[in-house]
């Protein structure tokens, strides 16, 4: 999940890192991951110079990067950071931040791909806690997370709990509340 975070501001440096993301999101879409995470790391810096290292605009930079590894197959180099944008969300936003479950929800997916499903399940679960709390339980990002939990829930042997958390996924994204008809 690429996440890119503009706060309002009039200053030419933060203008020129929202194009940098801007670009990296092109890139994204077009399937250029080798290009974009070069673009990537160039807005990293760039938010680092100017507004420092514990900035949201830098984790979102971090994440970024960290999903460009991830989707190559580049764990090792995607894992420090993801864990750092992390980091930087729970101390500047709050540990309840959306920005934190989309933290935690990608550090899960690096775990699960890697089948390290016990270290993915309560990284899951926090993010879901998390959207449940801010976005409210019918929200179409908690379906996302349902949807990643159930997967891991598939890949461990756990098919009514996966089936379980896919029927509420679908309902959610059909618009209609689990256990209405």
């Amino acid at each position: 999940m690429l996440l890119v975070l503009c706060v309002g501001s009039a200053q030419a440096q933060e203008t020129e890192w929202e194009k940098l993301n801007a670009e990296v999101m092109m890139l994204y879409q077009q399937g250029q991951y080798v290009r974009a995470a070069v673009v990537a790391k160039k807005a990293l810096e760039l938010a680092e110079q100017t507004l420092g290292p514990n900035h949201p605009n830098v984790a979102g930079s971090l994440n970024n990067l960290a999903e460009l590894y991830r989707i190559q197959g580049q764990y090792k180099e995607a894992a420090p950071l993801y864990q750092r944008a992390l980091a930087i969300w729970e101390k500047a936003l709050g540990p309840n931040h959306q920005n934190v479950a989309g933290g935690l929800n990608n550090l899960a997916e690096l775990h699960r791909v890697q089948g390290q499903y016990k270290q993915a399940e309560p990284l899951y679960k926090r993010a879901l806690s998390i959207l449940e709390k801010t976005l409210g339980p019918n929200n179409p990002n908690v379906a996302q997370i349902l949807e990643n939990l159930a997967e891991l829930y598939r890949k461990t042997g756990r098919a009514k709990d996966a089936q379980e958390l896919s029927k509420r996924a679908a309902a959610i994204r059909a618009n209609k509340h689990p256990g209405k008809h």
